[in-house]
């Protein structure tokens, strides 16, 4: 949808990125994406959940001393 049309019938593309992702052009070019709040939610959680498991692959794969979970409770106070 190119943007002047988003323009003149924004209740009609909001009502319609509730079931799908509306694409707004600009000059024939992508210019901007109209999303449900629910699945942008679902999108940053996703991305999230992304950059946790890449956090931890680097962590996993660094090099040195592995600390036992018990020693790590003791340290945080947990026991």
């Amino acid at each position: 949808m190119n943007i002047s049309a988003a323009r003149e019938n924004l209740p009609e593309a909001v009502a319609l990125s509730r079931t799908e992702a509306v694409f707004l052009e600009r000059y024939g070019r992508p210019a901007a994406v109209l999303l449900s709040p629910e699945r942008y939610e679902q999108l940053m959680d996703a991305l999230e959940e992304s950059e946790d498991v890449a956090a931890f692959d680097v962590a996993m794969a660094e090099e040195g001393p592995n600390i036992p979970w018990d020693q790590v409770k003791v340290d945080l106070g947990w026991t």
